[in-house]
């Protein structure tokens, strides 16, 4: 298999999921073809429904350089929307709109994927920042996205923020989870010995028919030969550009230490696949109000403890790149909440589902 994983180590970029809703309604519009332009800050693409629109920055030397594209193509889509009577809004689940009345992207890889999982794919109405940071070496990235699985419960954790769906409080604090785990080939990932052991297990899949390519592979941390990146799939869509960009400058972080990990021949510890599930299902239900499972000592701790742990462990990592200042704005969803405590209090003032969703509207482009 091709790679292209050469370098220059931890560029970074990052895509979000947005909605597009009616400007007065807040309604999800199907409304993605109008919207789609030349964006001088990166790409502005179709996703699987036509009421989705996806943001991607172009590779980044540091977060403050994401950060700096990202905000502009918000900007540029808001603007667009704004023309057209429409608005942008950014969570993990729209709140009370119904995946029945979505309609699929024109897209032949949309339209044979809905074919392939029927009512499973129709049904993916969720929202998701995917961040990408590059790898030189292609052993480097299978051991990268092997470690990055043991962090993926604490990062959705500070990720969570989508508690409502189809106008309903679903008593998580990221739906978009469960929602998401119909999907085949999801979730947390297998482990890979190396990269000779990916390419035999990709070749076999796409041997065998049930997929294309590596690409229809959606765990929440998988490489990206293509792009040389590993690319972090599991935190929900952020409402605050700056949660993004926080959470973006900490994955950063994470995959220089591994990498640096690798680089030392340092192996990995093993934990049971179970309990790395386990973590992340705890961090779905309770974000981070709740506990975790603290892998080395088996024991379980309070998220935010762990979360802090970590973060402090990781902040010369993310000096030493570049991405400190964005990497502070985590203190802020560790000391004030996530983005789904923050729709909970909104929502519990009125019981309004539409003033809910004119919020996140409000902050998205804030």
């Amino acid at each position: 298999m091709k790679h292209n994983f050469v370098g220059p180590s931890y560029t970074i970029g990052i895509e979000e999921e947005l909605m597009i809703v009616d400007g007065e309604t807040l309604n999800l519009v199907n409304a993605v073809e109008s919207l789609l332009e030349d964006a001088p800050d990166g790409q502005i693409k179709p996703e699987l429904m036509e009421s989705v629109l996806e943001i991607a920055t172009d590779p980044a030397p540091d977060t403050a350089e994401a950060g700096r594209q990202l905000r502009a193509l918000r900007k540029q889509v808001r603007e667009t929307a704004a023309k057209r009577g429409l608005a942008i809004g950014s969570a993990g689940t729209h709140p009370f709109a119904m995946w029945e009345d979505q309609r699929i992207a024109a897209r032949p890889r949309y339209r044979d994927l809905v074919s392939s999982l029927r009512f499973v794919a129709r049904q993916e109405l969720i929202f998701g920042v995917h961040v990408h940071v590059a790898v030189d070496d292609p052993d480097k990235a299978i051991h990268v996205a092997n470690g990055m699985r043991v962090h993926l419960g604490v990062l959705l954790a500070l990720s969570a923020n989508s508690p409502f769906w189809r106008a309903q409080a679903t008593g998580m604090r990221s739906a978009r989870i469960p929602i998401f785990r119909a999907f085949p080939r999801v979730g947390i990932p297998p482990a890979y010995r190396d990269w000779a052991d990916y390419e035999r297990e990709i070749a076999f899949m796409v041997d065998s028919g049930v997929m294309e390519d590596y690409t229809y592979l959606w765990y929440d941390v998988r490489p990206h030969p293509d792009l040389g990146t590993v690319e972090v799939r599991v935190c929900d869509g952020q409402t605050r550009v700056e949660h993004t960009l926080a959470l973006a400058a900490l994955i950063q972080a994470m995959v220089r230490e591994l990498a640096e990990h690798h680089e030392s021949g340092e192996a990995l510890a093993a934990y049971p696949w179970q309990m790395l599930d386990e973590n992340k299902w705890l961090a779905a239900r309770d974000g981070l109000d709740g506990e975790l499972v603290d892998l080395p000592s088996n024991e379980r701790i309070a998220t935010k403890a762990l979360a802090r742990r970590l973060v402090d462990r990781l902040r010369d990592h993310a000096r030493d790149l570049g991405s400190a200042t964005e990497l502070a704005a985590v203190e802020d969803l560790l000391r004030n909440g996530t983005g789904a405590e923050r729709q909970t209090v909104v929502y519990e003032a009125n019981h309004d589902m539409r003033e809910l969703m004119a919020d996140i509207v409000e902050a998205t482009g804030a």
